[in-house]
């Protein structure tokens, strides 16, 4: 398992994340996961998600910030809620 960042900067309004560290096998893994709770984002919730994350996978910018503790298990480490 790996560390990322995830972060957007389309939605920076009340109510939103604008990051999160998670932890994911793979780029494409971390990219599509909900900073809310981890869990796989579907094309279902990209459509609800601008309300609180951003649009679209694309618009999801991932970092590789480094390598996981054996053992750890995959979803979000922390995330940045900005609270309205």
């Amino acid at each position: 398992m790996e560390l990322f960042l995830i972060s957007q900067s389309e939605n920076n309004d009340y109510d939103t994340y604008d990051s999160a560290v998670v932890c994911a096998p793979s780029e494409t893994v971390a990219r599509n996961m909900n900073p809310r709770d981890g869990e796989p984002m579907t094309d279902k919730d990209w459509d609800y998600a601008y309300s609180s994350w951003c649009s679209s996978p694309e618009k999801v910018k991932v970092e590789h910030i480094g390598k996981a503790l054996e053992g750890a298990k995959q979803g979000v480490v922390c995330s940045s809620f900005n609270a309205g």
